[in-house]
């Protein structure tokens, strides 16, 4: 298969060494808004560097495309790659806002051509796990949903106004997993958050901490919480309680968690860096899914219409903390 890569940042990178080791693909092109980052990448990778307009060049250059660039550039994108009927992978969001999401959509759709959407956690073997556990009725009637999401350290402050806040660009994974994992939709969200730690996240107005209570569409109560400063290490769980039992997503020897108790287990030697570390064969299975939707072997695992579901939460919890109320998802445009 005949492949294009575009941004070369971080996860970009990981991406490229991924494909560029995948026994499906044939040939990797690689570009970016930085040649010369592309070229780094193109080296390392054996892929050939190109400019983004000779991805799309046509005359069947390429087989699919790896959208990793910037989020502003995601949408126009997904609707370039749509119009030139190029199935496409894209990391989460398609856009920050509703408006540029349901346009990339809908572009999508006009084409009849495929779009997948970056929520890895779907292909984590502990969620996967959980899901089974709740659709197979081996925790019972589930009635309590925690889930949590913290950085070990805030990310630089030129990115903060560029990355839709705490909600949109973190809890959104929450949020989409927790609909994935309980087969549930989202009824009424309440949510707050904190602006008590570093000043950038006051002057990019937005928070570093936050909390969310979700009420589900059979009554189960989730809540979700995040942080950017987590010095402990990167945290990410979700706990899931029914009548019958409890099972938690996340909980191994690397978990940067400290039991208070006098037999409890100490502080892991050696807890999760990041989300890249963590995550690493999740990330490597939802690409591997990709190629097998392109060829035709497997079907959507997450389309776009999915990440349109967790960015209306993440809206719903923009308007609550706002506005100090709870809001219903029917309030929300776009369901």
């Amino acid at each position: 298969m005949r492949i294009g890569l575009i941004g070369t940042g971080r996860i970009g990178t990981f991406h490229a060494e991924v494909l560029s080791r995948h026994p499906a693909v044939g040939s990797l092109l690689v570009a970016d808004a930085d040649p010369e980052r592309a070229a780094a990448v193109a080296t390392r990778t054996g892929a050939t560097a190109v400019t983004v307009d000779a991805m799309f060049g046509g005359g069947g250059l390429l087989d699919a495309m790896v959208i990793c660039s910037a989020t502003a550039a995601h949408a126009p994108l997904i609707a370039r790659a749509a119009r030139a009927g190029l199935p496409a992978f894209c990391e989460k969001p398609i856009a920050l806002d509703l408006p540029g999401t349901l346009g990339a959509l809908a572009e999508v759709e006009a084409a009849g051509s495929i779009l997948q959407l970056g929520f890895m956690r779907r292909f984590d073997a502990g969620y996967a796990e959980a899901r089974a556990a709740v659709r197979e009725g081996r925790l019972g009637r589930l009635h309590t949903v925690r889930a949590t999401t913290s950085d070990p350290a805030p990310p630089p402050a030129a990115y903060l106004p560029l990355s839709g806040g705490l909600y949109r660009d973190c809890l959104v994974h929450d949020f989409d997993i927790l609909r994935w994992v309980t087969g549930r939709e989202v009824r009424e969200v309440y949510a707050t958050g904190s602006d008590a730690g570093p000043a950038m996240f006051r002057e990019a107005g937005d928070v570093d901490t936050a909390a969310v209570l979700l009420t589900l569409d059979d009554g189960t109560l989730a809540t979700a919480t995040a942080t950017r400063c987590n010095g402990a290490g990167y945290d990410v769980r979700m706990e899931l309680a029914g009548e019958l039992d409890q099972l938690a997503v996340g909980l191994d020897d690397r978990t940067p968690l400290t039991s208070a108790e006098p037999d409890g287990p100490d502080a892991p030697p050696k807890p999760w860096p990041g989300f890249l570390e963590r995550f690493a064969p999740a990330y490597e299975a939802e690409l591997d899914a990709f190629l097998r939707v392109v060829r035709g072997e497997l079907a959507n695992p997450c389309d776009g219409r999915e990440a349109l579901h967790a960015l209306r939460i993440a809206e719903a919890c923009e308007v609550s903390r706002r506005e100090r109320r709870p809001v219903a998802m029917t309030e929300i445009p776009g369901g």
